[in-house]
């Protein structure tokens, strides 16, 4: 076999190990993530997709079995029980709130909607178009649902941006762009036991007193019954993140395209465009930080930008956002911050920064998902060159070091620079899919 088919069989080893056949959900890697993750799970059904089309749906069905009544989709999904992940569903207690899952236990909060692109990918890839159509027939007015419960519970200016009330939201854990919101905040030191710090170098992931602001976080939304109008009201982390609503505009043209092609779709199909014409709109007008050459975060409780540039600062690219010459700055801002010879692309933080950390989670790290998502946008605006440089410095961080969770951005490392988790569910889907597109 070619070295591109040995890779290809190794993620196949690392998927169908992490898939629970049982109740039909991949954990994201042993031990460190024992439960079904959002944003994971789309991902992950990419990877399937390839060769396994019935687990891709399976993958979909078990994140969808866990939907609240009013369209939410929450981040973690405990359908088993494991003692290796804190905090588990007993602190998170979705019970509260009146419209949670009655089936499963789950989290008060989510991750960036990539379901609506998924389904998407499902299509174009799955070649039994018959088949997989039937499957998103049954499954896209969930999604549409997930993304009014966006537009109507988590955009409280009806401006087309939803907010993040907790930095899991973001899946950019402990990005350095909260720093600038734990400065604002000073919550009680909690007693709690860690447990992925059982499972990996507590140096790469982050600090006690960040679980303090996470966790607080969690206890004002309980108070309030994981209630987003008090949230919005209370919360001291509510922010506009580009990457998220990024993913929700994506999601937003996906289910356009499913709907023209499914047909008898007109009212979702005008509601889609309504949001979406709203949103670019005003993403383009509140994110872009002209100084930066790049997108940012908005602290909507503070009311001003969070100027700081990210990996996430790039996800427009994957939506469509920005018109041609903002592209082009957003290249060249990537291109000199993120892009010297002795760097893989993409780190998940400005390099340059005092804040950047090349082993630590999301202050500093590549990451195979982040890189997809650029690979795609990048080639959608023609940046052929680029965009092949990110996609091989993904696959060729695999080949070196294996399925890890992130990595190094350093090209001298020379110690093993695979980092978190290994195994890793999306980073091994993902790697399906460059190798076949």
């Amino acid at each position: 076999m070619t070295t591109k088919d040995n890779l290809i069989e190794s993620a196949k080893t690392v998927l169908n190990s992490n898939f629970d056949e049982d109740k039909g959900f991949t954990i994201p890697c042993e031990g460190l993530y024992p439960f079904q993750w959002n944003w994971d799970s789309g991902f992950i059904a990419i990877g399937f997709a390839h060769y396994n089309t019935d687990k891709a749906k399976r993958e979909i069905e078990a994140l969808l079995s866990a939907q609240w009544e009013n369209g939410f989709i929450p981040h973690i999904i405990f359908h088993n029980d494991s003692d290796t992940y804190f905090p588990g569903p007993d602190f998170h207690l979705s019970k509260l709130h009146p419209l949670a899952s009655k089936s499963h236990r789950t989290t008060g909060m989510t991750q960036p909607p990539v379901l609506g692109f998924v389904l998407k990918e499902l299509y174009d890839i799955v070649e039994d178009k018959t088949d997989i159509l039937n499957f998103i027939k049954t499954n896209i007015d969930k999604v549409y649902h997930n993304h009014e419960h966006f537009y109507t519970h988590r955009d409280p200016n009806q401006e087309g941006l939803a907010f993040i009330y907790h930095n899991w939201e973001s899946g950019t854990d402990n990005s350095p762009i909260w720093d600038d919101i734990w400065d604002t905040m000073n919550p009680p030191n909690y007693k709690f036991e860690r447990r992925d710090t059982t499972h990996v170098d507590a140096s790469q992931r982050p600090t006690n007193r960040e679980y303090d602001y996470y966790l607080h976080l969690i206890e004002i939304a309980k108070e309030h019954h994981y209630d987003d109008a008090k949230i919005a009201e209370l919360s001291p982390f509510l922010v506009q993140d580009p990457l998220f609503n990024a993913m929700l505009i994506k999601s937003n043209a996906a289910l356009i395209a499913l709907y023209e092609i499914i047909g008898d779709a007109a009212d979702k199909i005008s509601q889609l465009k309504q949001w979406q014409t709203k949103a670019i709109a005003r993403f383009n007008e509140k994110l872009f930080n002209e100084k930066l050459g790049a997108y940012v975060h908005y602290d909507l409780r503070n009311e001003k930008q969070i100027e700081h540039v990210s990996s996430s600062s790039f996800a427009p690219l994957f939506a469509d956002i920005p018109d041609e010459a903002r592209a082009n700055t957003l290249v060249e801002t990537m291109t000199t911050k993120f892009g010297s010879e002795n760097r893989y692309l993409c780190a998940s933080f400005d390099p340059d920064s005092d804040r950047f950390n090349p082993k630590k989670y999301w202050r500093g790290p590549v990451w195979i998902n982040l890189n997809w998502l650029l690979y795609k946008g990048l080639k959608s605006y023609g940046f052929y060159d680029l965009s092949n440089r990110v996609k091989e410095d993904s696959i060729t961080l695999i080949e070196k070091y294996g399925f890890y969770e992130y990595f190094d951005s350093r090209k001298e490392v020379t110690e093993n620079a695979g980092y978190g988790g290994n195994n890793f569910s999306w980073s091994a889907a993902l790697l399906i899919d460059f190798l076949k597109s």
